[in-house]
């Protein structure tokens, strides 16, 4: 079996928040730290052990060689890497931050001795803050715990183990295939979704009231806290833009079709498939597999694996077991 170790948490928001209800669910001894008084405030109300001190949950980490997850935004990172450099040089550290190639450069370069592993729930809401969060948000999700050439699987297994007691299930995906895919399927929406508000906001009252099921489906992720979309989207810029840069054809091309035929069809069927393929792809039935974690293919295996859409469901001291 995977080691079992403490958890330290860092940031407290509706991601940091359920991670650390998650692991205290899964009956891990979980502690954290965050700079803002509201939630840690929350937190301790309810009996967690938190506070706003950083270095002493840091240096509790280290004495007790726990797993720190780093989360929060991008904008933060690099004075909380520099306190885990401090107090926790040589932790087991992850992150639960949505762009990954930024936040690998930085623990490379600020918190170099850590054991670092890359992570990315993909779960979510428009709330923010430790009241948002809860410890079911991960059941049912997938959860990114990256795989790299050097990559340790002894501890990645260990990752992926708090990921899939946290209810989510794993997808082993190199940080820049991460970035790549989240520009499509997440950084972009969010982008879409600010546009598509502002342009409702700007037909006035009566649009406003009109606004029903598309509009608010559509606009959704607008509604979270514009400091960390910013950080989330700025942070990924280049594989952002080359999503943005493709859908702003597939914009243009409707354009053109509508003022010259006065057909959409092109565009709303493509629509209808991409859609169609989505809904197939997590309805799909699944073929079981097992991966030698000792094997020297295996980081081959893996990343292959998220590759095919395929994710992990399991893993033990010398495999894991998943789904294709």
């Amino acid at each position: 079996m995977a080691r079992v170790r403490n958890v330290c948490v860092v940031g407290l928001g509706l991601i940091g928040g359920s991670v650390l209800r998650a692991a205290c669910r899964a009956g891990r001894t979980a502690w954290g730290a965050a700079a803002s008084t509201e939630d840690v405030a929350a937190a301790a109300a309810e009996g967690f052990e938190v506070g706003e001190d950083l270095g002493a949950a840091l240096r509790k980490a280290a004495e007790r060689d726990a797993l720190v997850v780093l989360a929060v935004p991008l904008t933060a990172l690099d004075g909380v890497l520099a306190a885990v450099r401090e107090h926790a040089p040589r932790c087991l550290l992850t992150d639960v931050i949505s762009v990954k190639r930024p936040v690998v450069d930085r623990v490379a370069e600020l918190a170099p001795q850590a054991r670092y592993v890359a992570g990315h729930p993909m779960a979510g809401a428009a709330r923010s803050g430790w009241h948002a969060a809860h410890a079911g948000l991960f059941d049912g999700a997938v959860w990114v715990v990256c795989v790299e050439r050097h990559t340790n699987l002894e501890l990645w297994a260990e990752v992926a183990g708090l990921a899939l007691e946290a209810g989510a299930e794993v997808v082993p995906a190199s940080a820049t295939e991460h970035d790549a895919a989240v520009a499509r399927v997440s950084h972009l929406p969010h982008l879409l979704a600010a546009v598509l508000a502002t342009v409702g906001a700007k037909g006035g009252p009566l649009a406003l009231a009109l606004g029903a099921g598309s509009f608010t489906d559509g606009t959704r992720v607008a509604a979270s806290r514009p400091e960390l979309t910013r950080a989330m989207t700025e942070g990924n810029r280049e594989a952002l833009l080359t999503a943005l840069d493709e859908a702003l054809g597939l914009l243009g091309a409707a354009r053109g079709a509508l003022a010259s035929t006065g057909s959409l069809r092109a565009t709303i069927e493509a629509g209808h498939e991409g859609a169609m393929a989505f809904s197939a792809a997590r309805s799909a039935e699944r073929a079981g597999l097992r991966i030698d974690l000792t094997a020297p293919d295996a980081v081959t295996a893996l990343q292959g694996l998220a590759q095919q859409g395929g994710r992990i469901t399991a893993v033990d001291g010398t495999g894991a077991t998943g789904s294709l």
